[in-house]
C-alpha cells in the first residue's frame, strides 16, 4: 500500500470509529472528547507501527519522544481535530494523516467523517475563483488579530468555523478563501491540512512568509497563513504593516 493510500485509509477508518462511538457509546461533552480522541488515537498507532514500523511518529495524544527526530519520514497525526466540537455534535471537526519527509508536508489526508468526505494530497483539484469581496475562515470563539485586520481593509465575510483541518478545507472545497491564525497551534494541527492545501495549488506559510517546517524539536508552530497564490503578497503587506 503506498503512502497516500494509507493515509487517506487511516483517516477515513479513525473518522468512522469517532462516528460509531459518538452514536453508540453513553459518553457526553468532555468524557465524549476525550474517549474518542484515545480510541482514534489507540487504532492510528497500532496501525502505523505495525504498517509503517521504520518511520517516525508524533500524535498529539501520545507522549513525544526525540526518536522521531532522527527519522526522515516522520507521520503527523491529529486523532480528532475540535475535539470540541465532535463532542458538541457538530461537523466542523476532522482527522488528520499526514507524512512529513525531512521537514516538508509531503503526503496528507483529511478525514470530514460527518460530510462522509476524506480528502488527500494526491486528489485532482480544478482551479477555485476567487470571491469578491473574499471569504475568510476564523476561530469560533477567538478570531486572530490579523484575520479581524485583513477583513477590515478587504470588507471580506468572515466564517467562524471549529477545526483547523475544517477550516482549511473550506478553502480546497471552494467554501473559502482565506485562512489565517496566530492564535497557536502544534504541528499537528496544520500538516495534513497544509499538504493538502498545497497540492490544491493553494499558498501555505507562516504568517511572516517563511516555510511551514514539521518535525522540529518543539512542535508548537503557532501561525499560518492558506491563500490563493495570487492574493498571497497582499495579505502578507496587510499582515506586516498591523505589526508596524
Amino acid at each position: 500500500m503506498d503512502d497516500v493510500t494509507l493515509a487517506h485509509n487511516l483517516a477515513e477508518n479513525a473518522g468512522q470509529i469517532l462516528i460509531k462511538l459518538r452514536e453508540s457509546s453513553n459518553y457526553e461533552g468532555k468524557e465524549l472528547g476525550k474517549a474518542g480522541d484515545t480510541e482514534a488515537n489507540q487504532y492510528l498507532m497500532e496501525e502505523l507501527l505495525r504498517l509503517r514500523p521504520n518511520d517516525g511518529i508524533l500524535s498529539e495524544e501520545t507522549k513525544d519522544t526525540p526518536e522521531r527526530l532522527n527519522k526522515s519520514r516522520v507521520w503527523i497525526i491529529d486523532p480528532v481535530d475540535g475535539t470540541r466540537e465532535y463532542s458538541e455534535g457538530r461537523d466542523d471537526w476532522a482527522v488528520h494523516i499526514a507524512l512529513s519527509v525531512d521537514g516538508n508536508p509531503t503526503i496528507g489526508a483529511v478525514a470530514l467523517p460527518d460530510a462522509g468526505l476524506t480528502l488527500t494530497s494526491a486528489d485532482t483539484f480544478h482551479t477555485k475563483k476567487l470571491a469578491s469581496p473574499p471569504r475568510l475562515v476564523v476561530s469560533r470563539s477567538r478570531p486572530a488579530k490579523e484575520a479581524l485586520h485583513i477583513a477590515e481593509k478587504l470588507g471580506a465575510e468572515l466564517i467562524p468555523m471549529g477545526s483547523a483541518g475544517a477550516k482549511a478545507m473550506a478553502l480546497v472545497r471552494g467554501n473559502a478563501d482565506i485562512y489565517v491564525h496566530s492564535g497557536g497551534q502544534y504541528e499537528w494541527d496544520n500538516c495534513a491540512p497544509a499538504a493538502v492545501a498545497m497540492a490544491a495549488g493553494f499558498h501555505c506559510s507562516r504568517i511572516d512568509g517563511t516555510p511551514l517546517e514539521y518535525n522540529q524539536p518543539n512542535p508548537y508552530l503557532p501561525d499560518l497563513l492558506f491563500c490563493h497564490p495570487d492574493q498571497k503578497d497582499t495579505l502578507l503587506h496587510i499582515i506586516n504593516n498591523l505589526n508596524k
